[in-house]
């Protein structure tokens, strides 16, 4: 008999299918969101243009950003309800103490998960709400006529600080971690893996994953070490 779908989301299936949908949603908004913020290696004009696009869509952006932390806070409730089913069908200890035969990205996914969640609400209040700094929401410059918020400043204003730079660089590695992981996984949960192709999975995984890690930590490592837009600096 069919369950009503209440209780087929919380079925063990049900379940790992809304970690596979979460997580397939959240991988490609990493994608999209790094190819806009690599315009910032094009300049003031073309990057400042990509975010008045932004905000061009008014309330629509932060239905977008709510619906992504919404997203966000799925994927890692549902994540720890199925790393707890797991547990619960397995509750016998071992006696002898086996080497456990997962990955470090494997069995950190619940650490590095959580990680990921508070970098997201930092990095909103730093570049998004201007919370961290005020002052960014005060930058503006001009574009084509038009007075825009200089996104190009404040992004070098901001990973022109070691601190606020290491603090990313390390955040954007433990993102990397996650999703050497969270990659691959995503067709075994969705039964497509098997046992020839769950190598492929897993290294294409963290090609992935830590291709984007490259291309995100470009931007504070080209600004605080080669001195990228050091023009526009106070």
């Amino acid at each position: 008999m069919d369950l009503p779908l209440g209780k087929w989301l919380f079925s063990s299936l049900g379940k790992k299918l809304v970690v596979a949908i979460t997580g397939i949603i959240l991988v490609s908004f990493v994608v999209g969101h790094l190819l806009g913020n690599l315009t910032f290696f094009f300049g003031p004009d073309l990057i400042n243009a990509y975010a008045l696009k932004l905000h061009a869509l008014g309330p629509l952006l932060w239905v977008i950003r709510l619906a992504l932390l919404a997203t966000v806070v799925l994927h890692i409730g549902f994540t720890m309800l199925v790393w707890k089913e797991n547990q619960a069908a397995r509750p016998q200890k071992y006696a002898v103490n086996a080497p456990i035969q997962t990955t470090i990205f494997a069995r950190t996914m619940r650490l590095t998960g959580l990680i990921v969640l508070a970098f997201i609400a930092f990095h909103l209040a730093h570049f998004t709400l201007h919370l961290i700094n005020p002052s960014y929401a005060t930058l503006h410059t001009d574009l084509d006529g038009q007075q825009v918020h200089d996104v190009y400043r404040m992004v070098v204003l901001g990973f022109s600080n070691p601190f606020v730079s290491g603090f990313y660089i390390l955040s954007l590695a433990l993102v990397a971690f996650h999703l050497s992981h969270g990659i691959g996984s995503l067709f075994q949960t969705l039964g497509l893996s098997s046992q020839t192709l769950r190598p492929v999975y897993e290294a294409t995984g963290r090609i992935v994953a830590w291709a984007l890690f490259a291309g995100y930590a470009a931007i504070p490592v080209s600004v605080l070490f080669f001195g990228l837009g050091k023009g526009v600096r106070p």
